[in-house]
């Protein structure tokens, strides 16, 4: 009887934890994109001119496909105009992007973040969140009971 309690007990608390949505556990990211929607929330005018700028941000998936290109052009032309030994260069950046792929390294990622990048995925969350604050999305409020109409009819 005591271990079940101690269990539901342990059980209500790992729940919570998992379903809190505060900023306590969320990154330095996060909050920093939370900061922005509360400055965008109070000066809805600027929303537009953030989602441009957002548009245009580079992500660090594509800071990496540049770094990864511009080493194999590098290589190559090096390669072909100074030494072969410069076609070294386009093998390794080629195996070091594979082994990130293929084992999810993200051995890059602490410098990229230093110097400001964001993954896709965080910069999508910044974007849907203003559309939101600017109010794209108030038609679907009544998507539900317009879809429950429709099969009931």
């Amino acid at each position: 009887m005591k271990n079940e309690s101690s269990s539901q007990k342990q059980t209500m608390e790992n729940t919570e934890q998992e379903t809190d949505i505060t900023l306590e556990h969320s990154t330095k990211v996060e909050k920093e994109i939370q900061d922005k929607l509360n400055h965008y929330y109070h000066d809805q005018e600027e929303i537009t001119a953030r989602l441009a700028e957002l548009d245009e941000e580079w992500d660090i998936e594509r800071i990496l496909q540049l770094e990864g290109t511009a080493l194999t052009i590098s290589g190559v032309i090096l390669g072909l105009t100074v030494n072969k030994k410069w076609l070294a260069l386009p093998l390794a950046a080629s195996v070091i992007l594979l082994i990130a792929i293929a084992k999810n390294w993200t051995g890059p990622l602490p410098i990229l973040r230093n110097l400001g990048f964001r993954t896709r995925v965080e910069i999508e969350k910044e974007k849907y969140a203003l559309k939101a604050i600017r109010g794209d999305f108030k038609y679907l409020l009544d998507v539900p009971n317009s879809v429950w109409s429709a099969v009931n009819k």
